[in-house]
């Protein structure tokens, strides 16, 4: 009798067993997706590496008035500058001190992304751990010269010095200066210290220097439009992997490097001209809080009421995903070490 109750109880036992299973697998169906939805409420901060009215802070701005709509929760979003050494500052502080939860991210130039690797000291970061979100677009780094001075092509700075502004160490505009001098034989002097492209602006209108190398075409033209349109500079030199459309005459550095060497080392400190804008959250983001940043920024990208006002602004638009922008910095911070420790020389000589 009591091996056939138990013979009885043990299957029924079990089919409870596996219903209630199957129940609570069918209902956790049914509350993940809920559970599991990313949203912020609070205000995000976008940082942005420069000052007023200089091309970082513009292009922040600009994000800043669009991305919110399309992160769920719908936060309020603000943008707040925070220049110093050319991004560093910036890059430090996303690095060590920002909430890690989706509400700061940032916008600075390449200078930063390639110190860790080359410069003169640690920074303390490494930006191929950080969270990228997205880049706006690619673009092409200018060597310019004020019109009123004799500097009308990159040959005239070979034969007599040319003062030129720059942001801090780490920054484009005092590393490529320093390296057209030893790969073309010019004869750059940087002045550095200026806070950002507004305080170059009025140096060079005002006569305290000569021009700016390691300026972007996308915020020349977003800044100083009138330069370009009415002719008030001369472009001396295109930094990139290829040529702008728009300036067909004006020669491509890599055109006029004539060692391999050199060409593969310019490859990996040019790099960054392919992600043009970048906008970059702390590392150790949790995935799906990177995953809700990184989607929200695709859709704002292709959001008719930003491509208007970008647009209207003259920004150049070709952009990258948060996931192809991480892939580029990680090529970036791959380059076999003999070609970094060659980079050195030439973006932080021995001081």
């Amino acid at each position: 009798m009591t091996q056939s109750f138990c013979a009885t109880i043990r299957p029924l036992a079990l089919s409870l067993s596996l219903n209630a299973a199957a129940y609570f697998g069918l209902a956790s169906l049914w509350i993940t997706p809920v559970a599991a939805q990313e949203t912020i409420d609070k205000t995000i901060t976008i940082y942005a590496a420069g000052t007023a009215g200089g091309g970082v802070d513009l292009y922040g701005r600009l994000v800043g008035r669009h991305i919110g709509k399309h992160i769920a929760g719908k936060p309020s979003v603000v943008v707040q500058d925070m220049p110093g050494a050319g991004g560093i500052r910036q890059a430090n502080f996303l690095a060590e001190t920002a909430p890690r939860d989706g509400t700061a991210f940032g916008i600075f130039a390449g200078g930063p992304i390639l110190e860790p690797l080359v410069g003169a000291r640690d920074p303390g970061y490494d930006m191929s751990k950080f969270t990228w979100i997205g880049a706006l677009s690619k673009d092409v780094s200018l060597c310019i010269a004020w019109g009123a001075t004799q500097f009308e092509s990159i040959n005239d700075a070979k034969t007599q010095q040319m003062i030129v502004a720059g942001t801090g160490a780490g920054s484009d505009t005092d590393t490529y200066p320093i390296m057209l001098n030893e790969m073309l034989g010019t004869k750059f002097k940087v002045i550095t210290g200026y806070l950002g492209s507004q305080q170059t602006i009025v140096a060079i209108e005002s006569g305290e220097v000569h021009g700016r190398c390691g300026w972007s075409l996308s915020s020349l033209k977003s800044t100083k439009l009138d330069w370009l349109r009415d002719k008030k500079i001369n472009i001396l030199l295109q930094i990139a992997m290829e040529k702008s459309k728009e300036l067909p005459d004006v020669p491509l550095l890599l055109d006029l490097v004539p060692s391999a060497d050199d060409r593969q080392m310019l490859e990996m400190m040019l790099g960054t001209t392919g992600m043009s804008r970048p906008f970059v959250a702390p590392p150790g983001l949790p995935p799906a809080r990177a995953n809700l940043l990184r989607r929200a920024f695709d859709a704002m990208v292709k959001d008719p009421a930003f491509i208007t006002e970008a647009e209207a602004m003259q920004a150049d638009l070709s952009p990258s995903t948060g996931e192809d922008v991480q892939k580029l910095v990680q090529k970036i911070y791959s380059t076999p070490k003999p070609i970094v420790e060659r980079a050195k020389k030439y973006i932080a000589p021995p001081q």
